[in-house]
């Protein structure tokens, strides 16, 4: 079974991946990831062990980050949705009057240092003063995680540098060196911040109340109290609570926060909603046809709360990376400050001095922070256009796209029947034999006898037309008057014995008849959506190797879209298993490193979905199955949707490297620098906090790409 827990106050990454990786250590835990953007904890934990597991998460949790609060879902329901606002301004006005009490202090100290030297005892209580108001609480914490057996960790990193410097006598370089790093700290805990904020922006779709019809009288209830059926009015302003269908009342709906599409959509009675679309005007009201759990706007609060348990390779690497990183340059720096003094006889003061600058410089925070950070902020870039990507991992397998496999119908092409082509006989007009065809129709509703219906836009009058009967597997008979009307495929007038050309045009032909004389043929075809051509053109020109479409139409009609649309390979009359077994052969067919990805809709593509390495929904129109199975969600049905999301997952993985370079190549260049002497504290702070710092801002770029 799976549990969430939230982590009130959680803030800090490299946190964030020790607790992650303690609990997954617990007994009856499988698995464990955390979510530093929604400070939540899933583990999927036997239910022997379910009652016990909340107080070993409890003792981690508080191991690591002894304020932090754990929070069992089921205790919190809205859990995205707290607003810290109050307990962020507290914690930050605390922290902006210890720097400015701190500061002021530690300038009186060196100002006392330098016109009152007579007596050295005052400007070292200041610089003592400043220290602990600066510095107690990070060595108080270092203190404590030392006796829970967590050595290696920014604060000890700190304590270490800044109380070996007051011990050689460095007294304003140890203050400075805690005033810059509690600086830095600061600002970056408020980029952090703002990072959730944005990303947790995503998730404001969640409505507050559902207005439901009872009796008679309207009253106001929480969404996940409505059942299906019920009827709810939604008036202007308000967000749609619950998925439905309108039964009366017209508006204009914002789906921006769904689609990513800024331009309003019209609604109107029959129109099936969607939950978190907002009523711009008018009122509606509504029949619901989904409880609230298996909602859009709950379905989308879930994939992006849990887009961050689905971690990247880089991620994985990077916690990897730190666990031996730290202890590592730590045992360097006691090299550094040891060895040199013994064997060379070096001065003590001075090496001690380099030992204590390569620790700070150590910390791996810019790497734990930043990259995590990178591709929530993707997903939540890509979120805000509309597609979905439930992980991190699914973002940078997005990069390494070699083929990309379609579904035709509802992904190409729009799945509606329009009629195409009007071919009358010799002796009719193409109006003529469009009436012809409509009343033969008149009495279906399959897609194909709609589409005639609605190219002929007239009124047919039923009560003129008798003996309507339907001929299996070939097409209908109908008088009008004294006349008989037939209409079907070819087969059917090789049955009647019609004399006939077969129609050498694409698409579903429709054969019509008068008294046993052919009227002429009807094409119907589904329509392309307007952006397919160019998405298939753009997909080659951004390096995917191999365009594929499969389908279950006609071998011909797909093979001729397919030649329109200029994909590479196309096999058609595939039934669901067939799908799957041709994925599996074009898996075979590409390089190791290189990823498949498959584009469907239907509730027939979730087991092709599934399968791919990258399952990709079109997920406006599209069925819950193939929305399950997928990795990634296209919300508002467009192809181009995918080019747009390679975009995205191309930047983020930009911004990663470009992360992963500098904060390597400047620690790096800073470990030799100190290792020699050349760089000071405050140099290494910057190594450590700036870079940091930096690298956070860097990630957060990825959330406001255009």
């Amino acid at each position: 079974m799976i549990k969430t827990y939230t982590l009130k106050g959680l803030n800090c990454a490299n946190c964030a991946a020790k607790i992650e990786n303690s609990v997954k250590a617990l007994e009856g835990v499988s698995f464990a990831s955390v979510n530093l953007i929604t400070s939540t904890l899933k583990a999927e934990v036997n239910e022997s062990h379910a009652k016990s597991i909340k107080w070993g998460i409890d003792g981690i949790v508080h191991k690591y980050e002894p304020d932090v609060i754990v929070i069992e879902h089921e205790e919190k329901e809205h859990r995205i949705h707290d607003n810290h606002g109050h307990s962020h301004n507290e914690s930050d006005n605390s922290e902006i009057s210890k720097l400015i009490i701190g500061s002021i202090i530690f300038g009186a100290g060196i100002f006392i240092s330098h016109f009152f030297s007579d007596n050295p005892y005052i400007p070292f209580v200041a610089f003592v003063a400043s220290y602990l108001i600066l510095g107690g609480e990070i060595v108080l914490r270092a203190l404590k995680n030392i006796t829970r057996g967590q050595i290696f960790d920014e604060n000890f990193l700190m304590s270490v540098a800044t109380i070996g410097a007051f011990v050689i006598g460095n007294y304003p370089e140890a203050v400075a060196v805690m005033l810059f790093y509690r600086v830095g700290e600061y600002f970056q805990g408020m980029a952090v911040r703002r990072s959730k904020s944005s990303i947790t922006e995503l998730m404001d779709i969640r409505p507050d109340f559902a207005n439901v019809h009872k009796n008679g009288e309207i009253i106001k209830v929480s969404p996940d109290t409505v059942s299906i059926g019920e009827i709810i009015m939604v008036k202007a302003g308000e967000k749609i609570p619950l998925d439905g269908v309108v039964i009366e009342g017209e508006a204009m709906l914002d789906t921006m926060a769904l689609t990513g599409e800024s331009i309003p959509r019209k609604a109107a009675v029959s129109d099936t909603v969607l939950s978190g679309c907002i009523n711009l005007n008018g009122v509606l009201t509504i029949e619901v046809t989904k409880a609230f759990g298996e909602s859009t706007v709950a379905k989308i609060i879930d994939l992006v709360e849990n887009a961050g348990s689905k971690k990247a390779p880089a991620e994985n690497f990077i916690t990897k990376f730190a666990r031996y990183y730290t202890p590592v340059v730590v045992g360097l720096a006691a090299l550094i400050a040891i060895i040199p003094p013994l064997i060379f006889s070096g001065v003590w003061s001075e090496w001690i001095s380099r030992g204590l600058i390569f620790l700070v410089i150590s910390c791996p925070c810019a790497l734990v922070i930043s990259i995590p950070l990178s591709f929530f902020g993707g997903i939540g870039g890509a979120s805000k256009k509309g597609i979905l990507v439930k992980g991190g991992n699914y973002l940078e397998a997005l990069n390494d796209l070699e083929i990309v496999v379609f579904d035709k119908t509802g992904t190409l092409t729009k799945g509606v029947f329009k009629v195409t082509s009007i071919q009358p006989s010799n002796k009719l007009t193409k109006s003529k034999l469009l009436e012809l065809a409509a009343k033969a129709e008149a009495f279906s509703n399959h897609p194909i006898a709609l589409s005639i219906l609605q190219a002929y836009g007239g009124d047919v009058h039923k009560s003129l037309l008798s003996e309507y009967k339907e001929i299996a597997g070939h097409g209908v008979s109908v008088k009008s008057g004294d006349k008989t009307i037939l209409a079907g495929n070819y087969k059917l007038m090789n049955l009647m014995g019609i004399s006939c050309e077969e129609s050498q045009n694409i698409g579903t032909k429709v054969y019509v008849a008068v008294d046993n004389l052919f009227a002429g043929c009807i094409v119907i075809s589904d329509e392309m959506k307007s952006d397919s051509k160019n998405t298939i053109l753009e997909l080659k020109k951004k390096g995917v190797r191999k365009t594929v479409m499969l389908t279950g139409d006609n071998p011909q009609i797909a093979e001729a879209i397919a030649k329109e649309l200029k994909i590479d390979e196309v096999y058609g009359g595939l039934l669901p298993n067939q799908k799957v077994e041709k994925v599996e052969m074009l898996n075979g067919s590409k390089h190791p490193k290189g990823k498949l990805a498959f584009i469907g809709d239907g509730i027939n593509d979730a087991p092709v979905l599934a399968r791919a390495d990258i399952g990709i929904a079109m997920g406006g129109l599209g069925s819950d199955a193939a929305i399950e199975a997928a990795d990634v969600v296209l919300m508002t049905d467009e192809p181009s949707k995918l080019l747009d999301a390679i975009n995205i997952a191309r930047f983020t993985k930009r911004i990663v490297w470009q992360n992963i370079i500098f904060a390597l190549g400047t620690k790096g260049i800073f470990l030799i620098l100190g290792a020699f002497g050349v760089a000071e504290m405050w140099e290494a702070v910057f190594a450590d906090v700036g870079v940091s710092l930096l690298a956070v801002l860097n990630a957060t770029r990825i959330g406001r790409m255009k």
